[in-house]
């Protein structure tokens, strides 16, 4: 799998459940939370003002991914809501790795350029390191409506974090029906 079929997977609507485990402070939280993931194309204005913002050729990119998300977090109620755009740039003699660029991090609410790789077993790392931490993130589907993400997040100097979750497929794009069918043997 390459990372333009990762993405076209990930097309859709989701709904996911998160448990944070705060290590420094030895807590954990929950949050859930509304996820909508949308494919753009490499002529998206979003996707090329990226591309010239990291000084990439926009003819290296297909186009990429809008995420927008609506949750809460147990700890404060209060609802976090977002949109980023997303978009692939393939190492061109590592097809299954390249840059991740990015218009708001994960970490820290600017952009940001990480790289990711996809590995034989067709789970997606992010790696992004940031002024002042470094985030890792594993992303897999455990079968077409259901993925699954773990990360970790550092900071430097001390603090760290992980979180797992879990995000069920409610609507939206819709796997082949080969790819159900196989899901459905196993």
């Amino acid at each position: 799998m390459d990372i333009q079929e990762f993405f076209q997977k990930s097309a859709g609507k989701w709904f996911s459940q998160r448990t944070s485990h705060h290590l420094a402070f030895k807590q954990a939280e929950s949050g859930k939370s509304d996820i909508k993931i949308e494919m753009v194309t490499a002529d998206d204005p979003e996707v090329i003002k990226l591309c010239q913002q990291y000084e990439v050729d926009p003819a290296l990119a297909w186009g990429g991914a809008r995420v927008t998300w609506d949750g809460t977090m147990e700890w404060d109620k209060e609802k976090h809501t977002g949109t980023t755009v997303l978009v692939p740039i393939a190492d061109p003699d590592k097809p299954n790795e390249g840059k991740l660029l990015r218009d708001m991090g994960y970490a820290e609410k600017a952009s940001v350029a990480g790289r990711y790789i996809i590995g034989s077993d067709e789970a997606m790392t992010l790696i992004t390191e940031y002024e002042t931490m470094y985030s890792e993130e594993r992303i897999w589907f455990a079968s077409p409506n259901l993925r699954l993400r773990s990360s970790i997040l550092k900071r430097f100097g001390g603090f760290s974090m992980a979180t797992f979750c879990s995000e069920i497929r409610m609507g939206g794009t819709q796997p082949k029906p080969e790819e159900t069918d196989a899901a459905v043997s196993q």
